[in-house]
């Protein structure tokens, strides 16, 4: 049995706060990425779960982000009854004061390895 969601906080490139609610032993790390004023792009890693595992994932991936300051708030809910989801992508549009909508891109990633091999479930 899977247990409960535990809650954290994180901070963005510019420093905008975030409200995460996140499963401990599927999620690995969560990324956010922004469009920069050159052009360029931006990742930084929001939030690390340095908890280690202690049972198998339930067959349901469930996180949940918010930030008040840019007025996001969402959740995801995916049934993996085979364990086989490793990364999810999250692309949103947040409305800032003076400025065209803001591209914001959260990669949401589970315990695999880098090279590619999955944890037993």
């Amino acid at each position: 049995m899977a247990r409960h969601n535990r809650d954290a906080r994180g901070a963005d490139q510019r420093g905008k706060l975030y409200e995460i609610s996140y499963q401990p032993d599927w999620l690995k790390q969560i990324k956010v990425t922004r469009d920069l004023e050159s052009g360029r792009q931006s990742t930084k890693t929001l939030f690390r779960n340095s908890a280690r595992a202690e049972q198998k994932p339930g067959t349901r991936v469930r996180t949940r982000l918010s930030s008040l300051e840019q007025k996001l708030d969402f959740a995801v809910e995916l049934d993996d009854p085979h364990g086989v989801i490793t990364r999810i992508i999250i692309e949103t549009a947040v409305p800032t004061a003076g400025a065209p909508d803001c591209r914001l891109v959260f990669s949401i990633e589970d315990r695999t390895s880098r090279r590619g091999k999955r944890s037993q479930r």
